[in-house]
C-alpha cells in the first residue's frame, strides 16, 4: 500500500534558501512540495489553491513577519507550521502564535551543516503532519483557576526536600509556560528538559523568566535546586539530578543521545526516580516518540506522583501516551488543571 505522501508550502523570501528547501526536500518519497511563496502575502494567496498538509515558514521576511502572518492564518487555515529560523527570540512568539515546531537554519560555510539541517527538517515536517495545530487564545489578566500559593507556614525544609521535573518536545514550549505561569512563587525547585537546539533554550529560559512569577535560568553544571527556582536543560547536553551533601544540584555534561535526544526527558527522570525518589513530581507533556515514558515509570515506581498531559490539549499525543500506557501516569490532565494538581500534591506531601 503507498504511503500518503505530505503536502508542502515552502515560504521564504530566498531564492537561494528556497531552492534548497525545495530541492531535497522533493527527493523524499513521503513528501510532495506543491509549491513556494516568497512572502506571506504571496503565501496567503496560494495556501487556499495549494492546500497544502504542513507549511514550512522564514520567520523573518519583508512586508509582513510570520508572526504576523501566523496570526492571520490560523483562524482560517489551521494548518500545522514548521517555522524556519536563525537563533532569534521571535521565533518563541512564532510559536506562541500557532507554528507547531521549528528548525535552526543551517550555517551554509560549516561541512555537513545543510544536510543535519534537511534531516532534522523532514523528522519535523512528518510529525507536524500528524499534530494537533494549537490556536492561540488571547490570555485573561487573571485566570479563576491559577491556584492559591502555599500557606507560608509550609516548612522550607520541606520544600527544599522535593524536586518537580516536566519533560516535554514538539509543542512544549507553549505547554511548559502555560503551567509555570500560574504556579506561584513559593514552590520547590523545578528542572525541565524540553528538547531544542543550543543558543535556543537561554533565550527560551529568559522568555519563562519574564512571564513567571518563579524565577527560570538555563542550567549550569552544579547549580543548585532550590525553592522558586527553575532549571532548564541546556541544549545539546544532557541533565541529571544529584545530591550533594544535603543538597540536591543539576549535573550537566555532554553525553551521548538517550532515547534519540540529547538532551533527554528519560536521563533527567531516571536521575529524580534515583535520587529524589517518593519526594518527587514528574510531568510529561506533548511530544512525539517516547523519550521520559520509561524514566516516569522509574519514578512512579520509586513513589513519585505523576502527571501525563491528556491527548486533548497534546499538540502531539506520543510520549504521554506511551508513559501512560506503560503504567506511568498516576493521572491525565490538560495543562490548564496541572498547575492545581501540583499544589494539591504538594499539601500533601
Amino acid at each position: 500500500m503507498l504511503r500518503k505522501q505530505i503536502r508542502v508550502l515552502v515560504v521564504d523570501d530566498s531564492i537561494l534558501f528556497r531552492k534548497v528547501l525545495i530541492d531535497r526536500l522533493s527527493q523524499q518519497e513521503n513528501i510532495e512540495v506543491v509549491g513556494y511563496a516568497i512572502n506571506a502575502f504571496d503565501a496567503q494567496r496560494k495556501i487556499p489553491l495549494l492546500r497544502p498538509d504542513v507549511i514550512t515558514l522564514d520567520v523573518e521576511m519583508p512586508g509582513m513577519n510570520g508572526i504576523d502572518f501566523l496570526k492571520q492564518l490560523m483562524p482560517k487555515h489551521p494548518i500545522p507550521v514548521i517555522l524556519v529560523s536563525s537563533l532569534n527570540i521571535t521565533v518563541f512568539d512564532a510559536l506562541s502564535a500557532g507554528a507547531v515546531d521549528f528548525v535552526r537554519k543551517p550555517d551554509m560555510t560549516k561541512d555537513n551543516s545543510t544536510a543535519i539541517f534537511i534531516t532534522e527538517l523532514i523528522r519535523k515536517i512528518s510529525i507536524a503532519a500528524n499534530s494537533k495545530v494549537r490556536l492561540a487564545k488571547p490570555q485573561p489578566a487573571a485566570r479563576n483557576f491559577a491556584p492559591m500559593p502555599l500557606p507560608s507556614s509550609f516548612p522550607s525544609s520541606k520544600l527544599s526536600s522535593i524536586v518537580i521535573a516536566i519533560g516535554a518536545s514538539t509543542g512544549g514550549t507553549e505547554a511548559t509556560l502555560s503551567i509555570l505561569k500560574d504556579l506561584p512563587a513559593n514552590m520547590p525547585g523545578i528542572v525541565i528538559t524540553q528538547h531544542m537546539p543550543p543558543g535556543f533554550t537561554k533565550m527560551y529560559a529568559d522568555r519563562l523568566n519574564r512571564i513567571c512569577k518563579i524565577n527560570v535560568k538555563e542550567a549550569v553544571h552544579g547549580d543548585k535546586i532550590i525553592p522558586g527556582q527553575a532549571l532548564l536543560a541546556p541544549g545539546d547536553q544532557q541533565m541529571k539530578v544529584v545530591k550533594i551533601g544535603g543538597e540536591y544540584t543539576v549535573n550537566c555534561f555532554d553525553g551521548e543521545k538517550v532515547s534519540g535526544h540529547k538532551p533527554s526527558v528519560d536521563v533527567l527522570f531516571n536521575s529524580v526516580a534515583d535520587t529524589v525518589k517518593q519526594n518527587a513530581i514528574g510531568i510529561i507533556l506533548t511530544g512525539m516518540g517516547r523519550d521520559g515514558a520509561s524514566g516516569l515509570c522509574k519514578m512512579r515506581a520509586n513513589g513519585a506522583y505523576t502527571i501525563g498531559q491528556n491527548k486533548e490539549s497534546c499538540v502531539v499525543y506520543g510520549m504521554p501516551m506511551v508513559a501512560y500506557n506503560l503504567g506511568g501516569v498516576c493521572i491525565q490532565a490538560s495543562c490548564e488543571q496541572i498547575p492545581n494538581l501540583i499544589m494539591q500534591r504538594l499539601k500533601t506531601m
